[in-house]
């Protein structure tokens, strides 16, 4: 897309790994919002984000990417 900065952040309860709430900002963060919004509808953990699969290379990813990052195992962060 031509454009390196972006946000995808979640907010997650450290004891249950449910996700209580998400920050995105960026390029087509508008496109994201309807997964982030079906995870809070459905109490969706972390875990359950991390193995639902996200094309590659899709703006998509970002949300997996940051949902791995909450458990320090994301593949690409920025430098």
């Amino acid at each position: 897309m031509g454009a390196g900065n972006g946000l995808v952040k979640f907010v997650v309860d450290g004891r249950t790994d449910e996700i209580l709430g998400m920050h995105m900002a960026g390029p087509r963060a508008t496109d994201l919002i309807v997964e982030g919004a079906l995870a809070l509808r459905l109490e969706a953990t972390v875990e359950e984000i991390i193995s639902t699969i996200h094309g590659h290379p899709t703006v998509g990813e970002a949300l997996h990417e940051a949902a791995h990052s909450v458990h320090g195992t994301a593949l690409h962060l920025p430098k």
